[in-house]
Order: structure tokens, then sequence, then C-alpha cells
């Protein structure tokens, strides 16, 4: 791995590390490149399943369908959070008009340091909170984790843009490249891989036979060595070892 380089620039460089951590080409590693997919896949899976440092926070954008309530979402969308009618009170000019804007736009802008003030501005913003409530800003939704269905629980009457708030899954492109994660995930395919060798080579619990008698393998070996590394691992994850986000304060 170059010096410069901050993780792995992709899947085939990790599996060239492992490799060479495994000590494959100065003895015979019965691993397949399959297996160190399975290992990294495991790796991956797992990081995503314990880690917040595999999620972060955005925007995605779509246009609805007249008489459409269903959408499906792209795959790496976890979790839905909320969903905004771009057009409604936050724009002051153009089709999206919005007179509360432009009484907003007028006070502030047009006659700054003559009227208004911090209270006034704190009063209106939730004016126009209260507003959107009522006339619909937001849409509420049915959301499904598995189907990535989203459902909006209204009629929509007519196409418009949605931008919808949206916790998604960094791409593993991404999270091999991580300062934080790469570590993480390199370790623990490196286990991974372990605990395959030792469980292939455990079947020959009595040996193969040698040219000076049975030769003895170290499956067993192998296998408690991944497990307690992979213990370790997880257990860094809930430290807050590998960079993820602690908790915030909780009471109780």
């Amino acid at each position: 791995m170059a010096q410069d380089q901050i993780g792995y620039k992709s899947r085939e460089e990790l599996i060239k590390e492992l490799q060479l951590r495994l000590a494959d080409g100065m003895v015979d590693v019965e691993l397949d490149r399959e297996h160190y997919d399975v290992a990294i896949d495991k790796a991956v899976g797992i990081y995503r399943q314990l880690s917040s440092g595999s999620v972060e926070e955005s925007i995605i954008f779509f246009n609805t369908e007249k008489d459409v309530t269903e959408y499906i979402l792209p795959d790496e969308v976890m979790e839905v959070r909320r969903m905004y009618r771009r057009g409604i009170g936050t724009n002051s000019g153009g089709t999206n008009f919005d007179p509360f804007d432009v009484a907003f736009n007028n006070m502030y802008m047009l006659q700054a340091g003559q009227i208004g003030g911090l209270a006034v501005f704190d009063a209106f913003s939730q004016y126009k909170e209260t507003l959107g409530r009522v006339f619909g800003s937001e849409y509420n939704f049915l959301w499904n984790r598995n189907t990535k269905q989203l459902k909006i629980l209204r009629n929509v009457r007519h196409e418009e843009e949605i931008a919808v708030g949206v916790y998604n899954f960094i791409p593993e492109s991404i999270l091999l490249r991580d300062v934080y994660s790469s570590n993480w995930l390199g370790s623990y395919s490196l286990a991974m891989s372990k605990m395959m060798l030792g469980e292939a080579r455990s079947k020959y619990a009595s040996g193969l036979p040698g040219a000076g008698g049975a030769i003895q393998l170290n499956g067993d070996a192998l296998k408690n060595e991944a497990l307690t590394e992979m213990q370790t691992l997880k257990d860094s994850v809930h430290n807050y070892e590998e960079g993820n986000t602690p908790l915030g304060f909780v009471i109780g």
C-alpha cells in the first residue's frame, strides 16, 4: 500500500494485503478469490450493522407523478426522515410566488435597520412554520426499508419536485478509503479469512500423511484466533474506537 494513501484504493488492493498477511506465496493458502470476497462482504455488513460511521445524512430529489403515491428509492437509502415540498413557502418569485416571503424580504432586506428585530424575525419564522403545517409544506409518508418503498399518505394531484431527507449507506469504495473504517474493515476481513481457512484445515484433525508421519494442521488455532480478533473488533465499535459517532446526552 502506498505510503501517501489513506485506506485502500479498491477491493483488489485489500485482497492483495490479505493474501500477504496470510503469508500467501511463502506457504500454500487454500483460499480463492471468492473466499476473500465473502470475507470483505461480511466485514462491510457487520460494520454497517454496528457503526454509525457507515451512514450519512443527505438530501435526494425526485419528481412526483399525478395520482401515484408509491415510489421506490435507491437501495443505499436506509431511513427516510422528512419530505419537503419545495414550492411551498420557500421562494419569493417565479412560478412558486409566495406573498409571505415577499413580505419578509421587503421587511428585512429592503428596509433593513428601520423596522423589525430578532424577536419579530423569530415570530415570523414560527408563523411560516405554522403556515407550512396548515398548507402542507411537507408530506406524511410510510417507509419500508426492506423493499425501499416510500408511500405518500395523500392523493398526489400534480407533478412537483420533492426534497427527501434521508440516511443512506456510505458506498463501500468510500469506506475502504476512510482513515477510520478502512483499518477496521481490513482487520475484520483478515479475521474472517482466518476463520474460513481454519474451518477447512480443521477437517483434517488427524493430520495429513507425510514422509515423516502425519502433518498436523493449525485449523483449530486459526479459528480461535479469528474468534478473538472478531470479538475485539466488535468491542472497538461499541467503544467508538473506529471513528463512529458517540451517543448524545442521555437521561435515565
